[in-house]
């Protein structure tokens, strides 16, 4: 398997490329963060990598309830609207990324967040 096509290194290129972001493990698993907040972290679902990060109010239950198989209420942080992402084949990486942008501009303190559309 080539490195691009390895799913947490497209997520990290990912997360990564946001305006402050760094990565940290925590809980022996990577966190990628935005001034010391976590705005998505790597987990697994059913064996398959997966990645959870913070949604708008209302975007958890329109994710899952468009498609129960790639989306997830994870545990842990669901209540609080977070949604979690199967990462395996047939990811649709731009929707990932915008998905993961939101993340962090909802992590972000505004001034920062303004940066990235």
């Amino acid at each position: 398997m080539s490195r691009r096509a390895d799913p947490l290194v497209r997520l990290r290129e990912i997360c990564l490329a946001l305006p402050e972001a760094e990565e940290r493990a925590t809980w022996e698993t990577p966190t990628f963060r935005v001034r010391d907040k976590i705005f998505a972290m790597v987990a697994t679902r059913d064996g398959a990598p997966a990645v959870w990060c913070k949604a708008p109010p209302g975007a958890q239950a329109i994710l899952i309830g468009a498609d129960a198989e790639r989306f997830f209420r994870p545990p842990y942080v669901g209540h609080k609207g977070w949604i979690g992402v199967r990462l395996d084949a047939g990811m649709d990486w731009a929707e990932l990324d915008a998905l993961v942008r939101r993340s962090w501009r909802l992590t972000a303190p505004k001034r920062l967040a303004g940066l990235v559309e």
